[in-house]
């Protein structure tokens, strides 16, 4: 089935859902982890992020599709259609299901990792324990990089809600807080796709994203890394100083991306810009490139 060249419908988010192959891996006993698959080529691993499913990454996949890569984009444990496992608690117990399933689909091959939000957290903590499996990473509004307490969102509870017109709008304002830099971002599939995830997150009381646990774990990562976020992201409002500080504590840092207008889910808000910076990291990394030879210094 013939991938949607933009999805900017619902009608073209499942259009993508029924182009996906569509893998059932172990994940604890009281369910599967769900990955969703397209393309063909060197893999390259989707991460969504907190509160997510592979749907963060609706606007990109048809992008790496055509450039000639193979897509993974699980709903990592505890999202979207996968299980909870026991125990799993946040981004430090994701990581084993995640390579388990990894063993079970592409054997021994390592993949590029692109992680999101709460997916780069994950990203982390499983480049450092499979170093073999994460060929690169690239971090995408990635929190837990400083363990400075900023003041709390103004983000309304939707839960208690009747679905409909009411629980939309607060989805919208949500979304606005959080998510997206520009009102003319919270379209009909924002809204869908953020309610969709929401409501079907259940872990809860993840924590290690308000701590600066990335931050510990960058001089581990030995795999080239590269950043991108939003220029307008609402978790480094006012600190993104804090980025050129940070990041280049990674091994091999090859740079940072920062996208004008965009907020904290960038690949959605400026899904154009956002793939074409992938698109020259993913090539740069396939071959010799004088723009990635020495990263700490190509900061912007």
């Amino acid at each position: 089935m013939k991938l949607p060249d933009r999805v900017l419908t619902l009608a073209d988010l499942q259009a993508l859902q029924a182009a996906a192959h569509v893998h059932h891996t172990p994940c604890g006993g009281s369910g599967p982890l769900v990955w969703h698959a397209w393309g063909a080529g060197a893999p390259v691993l989707l991460l969504h992020g907190g509160s997510g499913s592979w749907t963060h990454w609706a606007r990109n996949i048809a992008a790496l599709v055509r450039a000639g890569r193979q897509v993974w984009a699980p709903d990592m444990p505890g999202f979207g259609d996968s299980a909870l496992p026991p125990g799993c608690q946040d981004a430090d117990h994701l990581p084993p299901w995640l390579e388990q399933g990894l063993q079970a689909l592409l054997g021994p091959q390592p993949v590029d990792v692109v992680g999101f939000s709460f997916g780069g957290l994950v990203a982390g903590y499983l480049a450092t324990a499979q170093p073999q499996r994460v060929a690169s990473l690239m971090l995408v509004g990635a929190p837990a990089l400083s363990d400075e307490r900023l003041p709390p969102l103004p983000l309304r509870i939707w839960s208690t809600t009747p679905a409909g017109e009411r629980r939309d709008a607060i989805h919208r304002h949500n979304l606005r807080t959080l998510m997206l830099a520009r009102d003319a971002s919270i379209d009909a599939l924002a809204v869908a796709i953020h309610a969709a995830n929401i409501e079907r997150d259940r872990m809860r009381r993840r924590r290690l994203m308000l701590t600066d646990a990335l931050r510990t774990l960058l001089p581990r990562i030995a795999c080239p890394l590269a950043g991108q976020w939003g220029e307008h992201d609402v978790l480094f409002r006012g600190r993104l100083g804090l980025l050129a500080e940070v990041l280049p504590l990674a091994r091999d840092f090859r740079g940072l991306t920062l996208v004008p207008g965009a907020g904290h889910w960038v690949a959605y808000e400026d899904a154009a810009a956002f793939d074409a910076a992938l698109a020259v990291w993913l090539a740069a990394l396939a071959g010799p490139d004088p723009l990635l030879r020495s990263g700490a210094d190509r900061l912007r």
